[in-house]
């Protein structure tokens, strides 16, 4: 652990050169590289300089506590130390888990797309539900979201949602809510008083940056369109939805929700980024021997992940064997108990499987 410490150290001092260098942010490329990981290893370095503060402390100690002769003040000096040896250890432990190598996309910017499965109005409605969820939770991390397309019904769900969020550390946070997301409850509409299971699927995706993927405009089929709104009554007397296919890949992206057709059209592209993003990034972690298998990650979209049971109060997140009853906290953006759990589960993982 000491080697790869003093490595990182040696790199950081690279980096504060260049991040002093005048010509830097003429490459911006570069630029946002070095800023990014100057502000990745900041946390680590600052850990490790109290990590040998505390170092030193103790052989100072040690030394004081064999030079002094006094019993009472050789009594406190060792129960300095041993307060001493137990920050020590408390250092070092989070030394090894921020030594975990950190995803490089925990940085960006996410689209997410909300989708109703299983269960007809009531999968929408939930799918509303947890659209409300993350508002909530971009609120207490002073995140912004703005929504990209939506296909709303009648009765105030969504069949689909899909939406950005912006703001620090946003992938790093949201990428485990991908999945299948199962809620439990009795219908507004339901006279018998039944419980129903309905399934809502959600997907998030790293947003992709000017320079992490080109498309070529011959490979886009662009269609525009009158907008339609729950029932699919047109909403709009000009053609002002979009829908772009990206031919080679067969992906298809539709917004409607502006009233503008080029505001539609940039917002489409910054999804269909997205979405090819995210295939080339599965594509690689497959192609890679070493990649993380035992670890959480951004999961799989078919996986069911959560069960949200209301007559019971319970949220339960099945990767990590995790019940609170407190659901309705939960609903209201209250997620970072189960955001924080998968983190340590993901490394421990690592650590576990690399042998610190």
């Amino acid at each position: 652990m000491i080697d790869k410490l003093r490595q990182l150290a040696d790199r950081f001092k690279e980096l504060e050169s260049l991040v002093m260098d005048p010509n830097l942010p003429k490459d911006q490329k570069r630029y946002k590289e070095v800023m990014r990981e100057h502000a990745s290893l900041s946390e680590t370095m600052a850990a490790y300089d109290r990590y040998r503060e505390t170092e030193a402390a103790i052989g100072e100690t040690r030394n004081l506590l064999e030079e002094e002769s006094d019993s009472a003040m050789k009594e406190m000096v060792r129960d300095e130390l041993t307060s001493l040896e137990e920050r020590f250890q408390q250092q070092e432990q989070t030394l090894h888990q921020l030594l975990v190598p950190k995803d490089s996309m925990d940085s960006k910017n996410v689209i997410m797309e909300i989708r109703a499965g299983t269960g007809g109005d009531e999968a929408a409605l939930f799918a509303s539900d947890l659209f409300r969820m993350y508002q909530k939770l971009s609120e207490r991390h002073s995140w912004t979201i703005e929504v990209m397309t939506s296909n709303p019904t009648e009765i105030g769900g969504f069949k689909e949602i899909i939406f950005s969020v912006s703001g620090k550390g946003v992938y790093g946070d949201l990428k485990y809510e991908s999945g299948g997301h199962r809620v439990q409850r009795v219908p507004e509409t339901e006279s018998g008083g039944r419980i129903h299971t309905s399934a809502v699927t959600v997907a998030v995706l790293p947003e992709a940056e000017d320079t992490d993927i080109q498309i070529n405009q011959e490979d886009l089929r662009i269609d525009v369109y009158r907008s339609s709104g729950p029932g699919g009554q047109s909403v709009n007397t000009t053609d002002s939805a979009v829908r772009i296919t990206h031919i080679p890949s067969s992906l298809v992206v539709m917004c409607q929700d502006e009233k503008s057709q080029h505001k539609n059209k940039a917002k489409a592209l910054r999804v269909l980024k997205a979405r090819l993003y995210d295939m080339e990034e599965k594509k690689r972690q497959e192609e890679r021997a070493s990649v993380r298998r035992n670890q959480i990650g951004s999961g799989d979209r078919s996986e069911r992940i959560r069960t949200y049971n209301f007559p019971q109060n319970r949220f339960t997140d099945h990767r990590v064997n995790l019940t609170l009853y407190r659901l309705e906290a939960i609903l209201q953006g209250e997620l970072n108990e189960a955001i924080e759990t998968l983190k340590v589960n993901d490394r421990d993982a690592y650590l576990k499987e690399h042998g610190s």
